[in-house]
């Protein structure tokens, strides 16, 4: 959208009821013409927009997209998302992510960024996993430049299932749970994955990408058989479509307030806060990593976001990474 079409877009908002294209040009300094041209991109891209000679033009209905106008009109952050970067399609966000911030000459400057897609072609998940990303999800990646020592960068990802488990909880009353290491579930389904990459140098982390996945508008018919059994999606929970944009702002409000607290080095608030909406300890569980797999009881997890598991033999696992299933 360019920036006359959003100052139109911003008039019509501000408007209750008919606004005629004459006092529009006015308050833009432009032509009635060109009000009309900016007028018709808006209605291209989704927005119902009512007209009458009589009455002028009238916002009607809003499309549902991720567009960065509709994010900002719920924004509550001090950065994060404060630069938002919209695709329609994307093969990867956190792809996106890596280019912008490999390009930048000063990384500092995309601290908090968010790359958005209404669709990506190429999701990848943990351990090079293809995440299906079909319209209707909310598909982002969170760019920053962190000051948080590197043997706690993991609780980033702690503390971005801590956002999507509570932005769900308080925008939809649904009764999101974080599954180790990094999913959100509601009831025995998934519904949004993280996943955490890093550039780093020895012990420095020049940057790191955040990629949050969300089943939001997503129609379960739509997706792979394969997974149908295992997933679920907000509209599906509900029963209707969401707002979108607001859940996404909720979702980076959330985020960027545990995420403050890890600059301010308050750990134990916000692994606390994750063993609170934990759906896997005190649960017996099936873990399988690269190398074994094996049973026992999720008792616990370490500062270092590692899963302590009691085993059937009383001896005691901890688990840095792989796959949890609840037996």
């Amino acid at each position: 959208m360019n920036e006359a079409a959003f100052k139109v877009l911003g008039i019509l908002d501000q408007t209750r009821g008919p606004i005629s294209g004459e006092a529009m040009s006015a308050q833009l300094g432009i032509t009635r013409s060109a009000v009309w041209k900016h007028v018709q991109e808006l209605r291209e891209m989704g927005y119902t927009i009512s007209s009458s000679r009589a009455e002028g033009y009238e916002l009607v209905d809003r499309p549902d997209r991720l567009f960065p106008y509709e994010v900002r009109r719920y924004l509550k952050t001090k950065f994060i998302g404060r630069d938002l970067r919209y695709h329609h399609t994307l093969a990867s966000t956190t792809w996106a992510g890596k280019d912008l911030f490999n390009g930048a000459a000063d990384i500092t400057a995309f601290h908090g960024t968010v790359v958005i897609a209404e669709e990506q072609t190429g999701g990848v998940a943990r351990l090079g996993r293809a995440w299906v990303s079909p319209t209707g999800g909310i598909w982002i990646t969170i760019m920053l430049n962190p000051t948080i020592p590197l043997e706690h960068m993991h609780m980033i990802t702690m503390a971005g299932s801590i956002a999507v488990a509570r932005a769900l909880r308080r925008e939809f009353d649904l009764g999101a749970l974080i599954k180790w290491p990094n999913d959100i579930y509601i009831g025995d389904k998934k519904v949004s994955g993280l996943l955490l990459e890093l550039s780093a140098e020895a012990d420095t982390v020049h940057y790191c990408l955040l990629g949050i996945g969300i089943d939001a508008n997503v129609s379960l018919e739509e997706m792979p058989p394969a997974l149908r059994g295992t997933i679920t999606s907000i509209s599906s929970e509900l029963g209707r479509d969401i707002n979108r944009p607001k859940l996404l702002a909720r979702l980076l409000k959330e985020f960027e307030q545990r995420y403050l607290l890890l600059e301010a080095e308050e750990y134990e608030a916000v692994v606390r806060e994750w063993k609170s909406l934990s759906l896997t300890l005190d649960h017996r569980v099936h873990v399988k990593t690269l190398r074994k797999s094996f049973d026992g009881e999720a008792i616990d997890i370490d500062e270092h976001g590692a899963l302590i598991l009691r085993k059937d033999n009383g001896k005691i696992e901890r688990v840095i990474a792989g796959d949890c299933f609840h037996i």
